[in-house]
């Protein structure tokens, strides 16, 4: 067995329950191979392999799947030098760090099975111990020495922090904590003056409203040297069904970020200005999408500040089935009955297609008795479209009734005081293509947030004025080229 292949033997020997509970997943080789070149381009390493300058930490190591790569090319860089030094000075040069005392235990098999023949190199009577790289600890705890890079595949999910737990990382919560971020703005703290950042993580914390303090933090300290996304939503991770990038983040105050993917190989997608700030960061998963992205960074508006607050819908049904019907209540529009930019009833849960409201809390809080825009919180992986919208206008909402409830999956756009922008051109807007290919370049999974349906940019106040005017074609066109024509 190869190394990797007994750590992850490891890992998949765990319950289901140990891995869901504590967030433990092994790395595939590939993407630990992927972090580490990032890493050392991050770092300033040339193509040849060369020793490491300073200290590479992983604070959640697991069985050790990404201290491998960069103790390898450590090794490969010495071959020239005195093997008992090397050995020696590996643990000032490597060191991970997990809870877990049997993934410990592993990390610092599968590290000393790669050090076997350096030590054969060592006349036996000058032979000592294989040094401990790895040890059982918190790798959210502030170290000793700080390290020139961190590499790490953080655990995932939400935890309950302790009171003094939660006033340290107090500058990157946003309602509940999530570990990977916990671990992010750590990996921050324990970097040198010129460190290196490199961690495999899921992409909502470029873009989801529980991450805007860690987006604040990390760019006003750190910069996004580079992220590549990684296509296979599924198979990455056991049991996982994540959408995941390996970002890399380093002091040196860079302009520029090289975007890649990460299929069957690593494809560049473009380079763009460092995304910096709270807000979504708008970073382009295709080569198409990079002119969008760079021209949609640079509107001055989004919808919010056009006067229109996102909602997600109220209804949580499986909450309330005893009072969801077919007949005899208020309709209930699912995500499935938003169809070509109409709100209709479809054929699909036609079991459940009005619901019974028992209060004047549920008349206040679920009845929608006002226009607005619907927006799919979530679509099919073969939907063509991720921005997909319909327009509940009055003569809509007075077929279905006067008045309707929304259920989870759908969000609901509604003006705030006195809009800058018509319902109208508003729904038109979210139904061009151009538009879903921004929503692409701030959410790269299959669902879009209230947050970051908010988020989405528009231009100027005189430009919206003039799409007023438009629609159909004339205004697909219009807003296809102003999109794209500002970085021309």
């Amino acid at each position: 067995m190869t190394a990797e292949e007994v750590g992850q033997a490891y890992v998949s020997a765990l319950s289901p329950a140990t891995r869901a509970r504590h967030g433990r997943h092994y790395t595939p080789w590939h993407l630990a191979d992927q972090l580490w070149r990032m890493t050392r381009t991050a770092l300033g390493h040339g193509r040849a392999p060369q020793p490491l300058g300073g200290l590479v930490r992983d604070p959640a190591c697991g069985a050790g799947a990404l201290l491998l790569p960069a103790l390898r090319e450590h090794l490969h860089g010495s071959r020239d030098v005195d093997p008992r030094m090397v050995l020696a000075g590996l643990p000032s040069l490597i060191e991970g760090v997990d809870t877990d005392p049997a993934a410990v235990w592993v990390a610092n098999v599968v590290m000393a099975a790669e050090l076997m023949p350096l030590l054969a190199k060592v006349p036996q009577a000058n032979r000592r111990p294989i040094p401990a790289l790895a040890r059982t600890g918190d790798g959210l705890a502030t170290p000793s020495s700080p390290a020139s890079a961190i590499v790490m595949n953080p655990p995932y999910g939400r935890v309950r922090l302790s009171e003094a737990d939660r006033e340290r990382f107090s500058d990157v919560l946003y309602g509940h904590a999530n570990l990977y971020g916990i671990f992010m703005a750590a990996a921050d703290d324990q970097l040198d003056p010129a460190g290196v950042m490199g961690a495999l993580v899921p992409t909502s914390f470029t873009s989801g409203r529980y991450f805007a303090p860690l987006r604040g933090r990390l760019s006003s300290r750190l910069r996004l040297q580079s992220v590549t996304f990684v296509e296979e939503r599924s198979g990455v991770f056991t049991s996982v069904l994540q959408e995941t990038c390996l970002a890399v983040f380093g002091r040196r105050r860079t302009r520029r970020t090289t975007v890649a993917s990460l299929g069957f190989s690593r494809t560049e997608i473009a380079t763009v200005d460092t995304p910096l700030g709270a807000k979504p960061w708008l970073i382009p998963r295709r080569s198409d999408l990079a002119a969008i992205a760079v021209s949609a960074r640079s509107m001055p508006l989004t919808i919010r500040d056009a006067g229109w607050r996102a909602s997600t819908g109220p209804l949580v049904w499986n909450r309330r089935k005893e009072d969801l019907a077919p007949d005899g209540g208020v309709p209930v529009v699912w995500a499935s009955d938003l169809v070509s930019g109409v709100v209709k009833p479809t054929e699909l849960r036609q079991n459940l297609r009005t619901i019974r409201l028992n209060s004047q809390s549920d008349q206040r809080v679920l009845a929608l008795a006002e226009p607005a825009i619907l927006v799919q919180r979530t679509t099919a992986p073969e939907q063509q479209r991720r921005l997909v919208s319909a327009n509940l206008d009055e003569p809509t909402l007075k077929a279905w009734g006067g008045r309707v409830v929304i259920e989870n999956h759908v969000n609901v756009l509604r003006p705030a005081g006195r809009p800058m922008i018509s319902q109208r051109l508003l729904a038109d807007l979210l139904a061009t293509k151009t538009m879903d290919a921004v929503a692409r370049c701030i959410s790269g999974s299959v669902a879009l947030s209230a947050f970051e349906l908010e988020s989405l940019p528009l231009p100027d106040t005189d430009t919206l004025a003039r799409w007023e005017k438009l629609n159909g074609h004339d205004l697909e066109r219009a807003v296809a080229d102003h999109y794209r024509g500002s970085v021309r």
